[in-house]
């Protein structure tokens, strides 16, 4: 039979001793003074009164607090408390505000550069507003002749219902129903003709807002003259 060897009991002591070495170095580099070093205070206010305590409870998780070292009394953190849900919505609504802006400027930003590119007249770019003006024209004048037609309609069934009472006659349930529906039909395109005509009162101001710009840009634009207004920055990506 061939021989098996055994390990030498001298190296294996030499390796057993070589593995403990470096567990017995990091155990001696723990000093028990470390772990008290590490150690920290949380302190917080609570109705008035400032509280200190080695943990948190759950009431005062939510709080703001300080962060100190025992061993030096150092402050070492802060943490602010946390935000109400009302906060959280008002934080959200004011980053929205700002990101809103910033579009906007960037789309102003871009519609003059368009301008100046685009329309080489004042008049071809008031023709760029006439199918919205002439739409805008026609919503009104539809909405005014069915309001006159219902006012009309309605003043006929109010004859009729008076004409009856008058004689003594009582107004039929249908006759009723058909005053009621046809003045609730007059309010509503009374309403809707009055929205037209302040879209109409807007789309005037609108016209004239973005000609006076497109003459501000031609000016600035011109050979020799001062940029006297200035384009909003892009905002950074």
């Amino acid at each position: 039979m061939t021989p098996v060897n055994t390990p030498n009991r001298a190296a294996l002591a030499l390796l057993a001793a070589g593995l403990a070495l470096p567990a017995l170095a990091s155990a001696q580099a723990k000093k028990p003074g470390d772990a008290e070093a590490s150690k920290k205070l949380y302190c917080w206010t609570e109705n008035g009164q400032r509280k200190c305590a080695d943990s948190l409870p759950p009431e005062a998780l939510s709080a703001a607090r300080e962060e100190i070292n025992v061993s030096s009394g150092m402050r070492t953190g802060e943490v602010q408390r946390a935000l109400t849900d009302e906060e959280r919505a008002a934080q959200a609504e004011e980053e929205a505000r700002r990101k809103t802006e910033a579009l906007a400027a960037e789309t102003r930003r871009r519609t003059d550069q368009a301008m100046l590119t685009s329309f080489q007249s004042e008049d071809e770019l008031r023709r760029v507003f006439t199918e919205r003006v002439n739409l805008v024209d026609n919503s009104i004048n539809t909405a005014r002749y069915n309001v006159v037609s219902l006012r009309e309609g309605l003043v006929t069934l109010l004859r009729s219902a008076s004409e009856r009472e008058l004689a003594g006659k009582p107004v039929p349930d249908k006759l009723a129903g058909d005053i009621r529906m046809r003045h609730a039909q007059l309010l509503y395109h009374t309403r809707l003709e009055a929205s037209f005509e302040q879209q109409r009162a807007e789309l005037e101001v609108e016209i004239e807002q973005t000609l006076q710009r497109y003459r501000e840009l031609r000016a600035n634009d011109a050979p020799g003259t001062r940029v006297a207004v200035d384009l909003p920055p892009a905002p950074k990506q």
